[in-house]
């Protein structure tokens, strides 16, 4: 548990001591919807118009920025997802931290950059966790923004470079399966510039 507290502590001090040195260009809070899949889209377009809510999560955090036409823009964002399947619902909540440079178009950007995730906790109804591969992934997120003055709306895809599967155990101990905790993610938030 420690070692959960002294990575979040990191991270936050990092993104903080990044937003204060860019104070010239601005910093702010964002929060929004994400869509998560543990597999392929085009694979869950049929669940998802049975059920629209089954990976609907939400986000919220702050973010910085330097530069204008080309920028910088990190961001420290608490994230919630949500999985249904058959036999329950899995959640997982964590920590990310994209590290995004973008070229500005008017009131039209672009962006593309690593983003780091820390998982806080996961949960399945009624099944135990035995173990996940890492706590610590890295992905990449790829979006496009608009901004009107202090309000922004952007939209990004966010892809892990890897899997990272979590371990799932019934009440003997005996292994049902498996899930990915680095899913693909459509990702839409608001945003505003203090």
């Amino acid at each position: 548990m420690a070692k959960h507290f002294l990575v979040c502590g990191l991270l936050l001090m990092l993104v903080t001591t990044t937003i204060q040195a860019q104070n010239r260009s601005g910093f702010g809070f964002k929060a929004g919807v994400n869509y998560s899949a543990n597999g392929d889209y085009i694979e869950t377009i049929g669940a998802v118009a049975e059920k629209p809510d089954r990976n609907i999560g939400y986000h919220f955090g702050i973010f910085g920025k330097l530069g204008n036409r080309h920028f910088l823009k990190p961001e420290l964002i608490f994230t919630q997802t949500k999985s249904d399947y058959n036999s329950g619902s899995f959640q997982m909540q964590k920590l990310d931290a994209p590290l995004l440079a973008g070229l500005k178009f008017g009131p039209i950007s672009i962006f593309a950059g690593p983003a780091f995730q820390y998982i806080l906790d996961t949960e399945f109804e009624g099944i135990n966790i035995d173990d996940i591969e890492s706590d610590f992934t890295v992905g990449l997120n790829v979006g496009l923004g608009f901004n009107l003055n202090r309000l922004g709306i952007d939209v990004r895809y966010e892809r892990g470079f890897g899997h990272n599967e979590a371990v799932f155990l019934n009440n003997n101990g005996v292994s049902m399966g498996r899930i990915d905790t680095r899913p693909d993610q459509l990702i839409l938030s608001l945003s505003l510039v203090l």
